[in-house]
């Protein structure tokens, strides 16, 4: 029995090593990351999948002071900064914007290529397969409802024409711009007849929600939520779950993953091609990829990109499991293929403004 015991403390032991081995961040990569003057984000919310505790995490693990310019920005708001910013010290040394948004800025060759040592646990459809950019993380779109201001709680988007929801419901900014927001517009789309490769759907749907003046012109922040600005916003999953945490005494809110349209959306991390601070760029990648940056996020509600092979492992703490929703909300998630994601990118640029002015 004693040999056996030992045996299998050995056992355990060599698997926790091996998941270790599976995620371990190159020595190389960390001292070469070293020689940079700190690393410059852009647009990452503090309180956006946890980021404000990832940054965090990272400057005291490996001493690269991190400048984080607007972290409000959207996708396109970060592409044009690397454009405006080339060649300067202050350039974004990284991005985190929606996939589509990748696909554009490495058909302008603005994406340096990189593989992080966790390249393979990464899915195929969550990368590029020559390496210009990486899904880190995904969520859902959902409602988010403060219950202090909405009696009945919408179960599905197309609830949203009721008309006790005038002047409620808010988007967290511009489809146009925003990889949420434009999620938002195409997760209508398929609540209401359309399809991933169909998002005018979507777009006519809210044509009608901003006609009977349900849809406003409100950016769903959590100030706004916790105003009652914005009784309503559709916005990740992991983002509504944050500001229901984040305002827990001060409101009553709640998340609905609509039964109507689970859309997931991963959102991608890349280096840019001009980044002032090459070499911390790649440590960042690493870090965001590894287990413990996976696990930050996991902590912030998004879902990791690595998560199932992380499952697989057993290196996701049983509380963290037990604290996401139930596994059966998310069994109809869909996700769309790149060429999905330009044809819709290229409706909304031909529609969205024309019909909602």
């Amino acid at each position: 029995m004693k040999k056996f015991r030992v045996l299998s403390a050995l056992l355990l032991l060599s698997a926790a090593l091996t998941a270790l081995a599976q995620t371990a961040i190159p020595a190389a990569v960390i001292s070469k990351a070293k020689s940079d003057t700190g690393l410059n984000t852009i647009a990452l919310p503090p309180d956006w999948a946890n980021y404000g505790e990832i940054i965090d995490s990272f400057q005291k693990k490996y001493g690269l002071k991190i400048t984080n310019a607007s972290p409000q920005a959207s996708s396109g708001e970060e592409l044009q900064a690397m454009r405006s910013l080339k060649g300067q010290k202050r350039g974004p040394d990284v991005i985190d914007v929606g996939p589509g948004f990748a696909i554009q800025a490495k058909g302008e060759k603005m994406l340096s290529v990189y593989k992080p040592a966790t390249w393979a646990s990464i899915p195929a459809d969550a990368k590029d397969p020559d390496g210009a950019w990486m899904g880190n993380y995904f969520g859902v779109v959902s409602i988010g409802v403060n219950t202090d201001k909405v009696k009945t709680v919408p179960k599905t988007l197309k609830d949203l024409l009721r008309p006790e929801y005038k002047g409620m419901v808010a988007l967290s900014g511009n489809p146009l711009t925003g990889q949420s927001p434009f999620s938002a517009v195409w997760a209508a789309a398929i609540a209401n007849g359309g399809s991933l490769d169909n998002i005018q759907p979507g777009i006519d749907f809210f044509q009608k929600l901003k006609a009977s003046g349900n849809y406003i012109p409100v950016q769903g922040t959590p100030a706004a939520i916790q105003s009652g600005q914005a009784p309503i916003v559709i916005d990740w999953d992991y983002l509504n779950l944050g500001y229901g945490q984040a305002l827990k005494g001060k409101i009553n809110y709640v998340t609905v993953v609509p039964s109507d349209a689970v859309l997931g959306g991963h959102y991608a991390t890349a280096i840019s091609a001009y980044a002032p601070n090459p070499n911390a760029a790649k440590l960042w990648l690493e870090y965001v990829a590894s287990d413990e940056g996976q696990l930050l996020f996991l902590k912030g509600f998004a879902h990791p990109v690595r998560f199932n092979d992380m499952v697989k492992r057993g290196v996701i703490p049983k509380a963290m499991l037990d604290a996401l929703p139930d596994a059966a909300v998310y069994a109809g998630v869909r996700f769309p293929t790149a060429d999905q994601t330009k044809k819709a990118q290229d409706a909304m640029k031909a529609n969205w403004a024309k019909q909602l002015q």
